[in-house]
């Protein structure tokens, strides 16, 4: 199974999901990983407040931050292959990647995958 790697912006917490100001990307974000975890996808998350050295000690990520830097971020690596940034993947994506049936939303003539709705 792929791993799935997403470096964060600087984030108030490990999700970024607290305070009284959030986001709704990061709501999302949060459940659709949430989500990837209960589907047996390995995730993890690296906070560029919590965790700098994550960054840093990666070569991929610490170039691309040289190029595009951290406004660009998140990043999303698969198998530590660049596969998305700027934003967070969507659970269609994540599907994809875990090789899991591409889900669609109810009403559009599929069934429920029984995570999703």
């Amino acid at each position: 199974m792929k791993t799935i790697q997403i470096f964060d912006p600087a984030l108030c917490c490990s999700t970024g999901v607290c305070g009284t100001e959030v986001g709704q990307a990061l709501v999302t974000a949060a459940a659709d990983l949430d989500w990837a975890r209960q589907q047996g996808l390995p995730v993890e998350r690296f906070n560029l407040a919590q965790q700098p050295l994550a960054f840093a000690d990666n070569a991929v990520v610490r170039g691309f931050l040289e190029r595009s830097g951290q406004d660009a971020l998140p990043l999303v690596l698969v198998d530590g292959e660049v596969a998305l940034a700027g934003r967070y993947p969507s659970r269609t994506e994540l599907a994809r990647w875990a090789g899991l049936p591409t889900l669609q939303p109810r009403g559009e003539g599929s069934t429920c995958c029984g995570g999703c709705c």
